[in-house]
């Protein structure tokens, strides 16, 4: 990212200094936690949000480390809120802002299970939100994302999806037409 985006980045985040291993960012805290366990696996909260346009489409993030689309989301940090955590990763990871309006649903199990790159294994248990896009300009977290998209049902149906999404997506579309 250039010197704007970065500024940007920072601004979103609130300041957090990220760390990186195997090409991922990691908060401090995360890093501290690494630092004294390694690569073992790792039960982390985390949260995400399904932000859906105007036109009813979701907005989705292709991962650089995978190349498969998912709902834009990441690790909770101490003493945050699940909603917190979601609207500060969209910030962070796209440069958009939402309102959140309701809640999708809490996943986790084999499916949420990842090892990352540098061998990091965590089990995320996450709390998915709908939203409703405000605004902002796309400056994508390039170290993360790849690119984004708003895709309707059966564009994102289509779309090569990390295994967890091929439950989360259908439930947010389906948590969107219920406040539509």
């Amino acid at each position: 990212m250039g010197s704007t985006a970065d500024a940007r980045a920072a601004a979103a985040s609130g300041g957090r200094a990220a760390r990186y291993r195997g090409g991922m960012p990691m908060s401090e805290y995360m890093t501290s936690i690494r630092k004294r366990i390694g690569s073992d696996l790792l039960l982390t909260p985390a949260a995400g949000v399904a932000v859906f346009d105007d036109q009813h489409r979701m907005l989705l993030a292709r991962h650089v480390d995978t190349g498969m689309w998912a709902t834009v989301g990441g690790a909770m940090d101490p003493d945050e809120s699940p909603a917190e955590a979601a609207l500060r990763e969209l910030a962070e990871e796209t440069g958009l802002s939402a309102e959140i309006v309701g809640l999708v649903g809490a996943y986790g199990g084999p499916k949420c299970r990842v090892t990352y790159p540098n061998g990091d294994q965590t089990s995320y248990v996450a709390i998915i939100y709908v939203a409703r896009l405000l605004g902002g300009e796309p400056v994508l977290q390039r170290d993360e994302i790849h690119e984004i998209g708003w895709f309707t049902a059966a564009e994102a149906d289509a779309l090569p999806k990390r295994i967890e999404m091929h439950d989360i997506v259908p439930d947010c579309f389906a948590a969107w037409a219920a406040l539509s």
